[in-house]
This record gives structure tokens, C-alpha cells and sequence, in this order.
């Protein structure tokens, strides 16, 4: 991001920039991917919870003899959507303030630092 607003041009493409981070920094150079790591992490769980959850209540739990059991059907993915935003919105939140602009957000150490001072305040949830 920097190379494209400074207009510099010390990366010529994606794989060799990674390479050229790991050879001046380690592993190390890396550990700013980690908030986005968390915000995937919190979408895929998110998805993967919804429909499984889901799937799992239409299947099983409602029974095709029950008089209103396609207007539950229809609203199990909404409600479960409900129900699994609640667990993973904690690492959407600290994902992107940790990415965030410092004039909106706190500056953080790390996305660690985001996790304990969101808790402290009682808003990671």
C-alpha cells in the first residue's frame, strides 16, 4: 500500500514482495496480517456456522408434519445468522480496528492489545 502511494518501487509483484519481506524481516514482517487473518477467520466461522446450524435445525428439528414447519424452515438462516454473529463479531470488531485509521480508532500494540482493551470497556461483544 505504501509503495503505491509513496510511488515507490521496491516490490516489481506479489510473490516477490513476499519473498523479499521474509528475507529483510522474518517472520516478523508478517505480523500485520494477523487482524486480517482474524476478520477472515470471523467470516468463514460466520458462514460455516449459519448454514450448518441451519441445515442442522431443518433436518432434524423441525418435523414435516408440523403445520408451520416451511415458514420456520424459511426463517431458520436469519435467526442462526443472528445467533452466530454474536460469537464471531468479536473478531470481525478487533480485526478491523486493528487495520483501522488511527483518527477513528485507538492505536493499538497489537491485535492482542485491541482484544484486551475492547474487554476492559465491555464492548468486545
Amino acid at each position: 500500500m505504501v509503495q503505491f502511494v509513496g510511488w515507490e518501487a521496491k516490490y516489481s509483484g506479489v510473490l516477490s514482495s513476499i519473498g523479499k519481506i521474509f528475507k529483510e524481516e522474518g517472520l516478523l514482517g508478517f505480523v500485520g496480517l494477523i487482524p486480517y487473518f482474524l476478520n477472515l477467520l470471523g467470516c468463514v466461522v460466520f458462514l460455516w456456522g449459519c448454514n450448518l446450524l441451519a441445515h442442522f435445525i431443518s433436518a432434524y428439528l423441525v418435523d414435516d408434519s408440523f403445520r408451520q414447519a416451511l415458514a420456520i424452515r424459511g426463517h431458520t438462516k436469519y435467526v442462526m445468522g443472528i445467533v452466530v454473529s454474536m460469537l464471531t463479531y468479536p473478531f470481525l470488531l478487533v480485526g478491523s480496528l486493528q487495520a483501522g485509521l488511527p483518527c477513528y480508532s485507538p492505536v493499538f500494540k497489537s491485535w492482542i492489545h485491541c482484544w484486551q482493551y475492547l474487554s476492559i470497556k465491555g464492548q468486545l461483544f
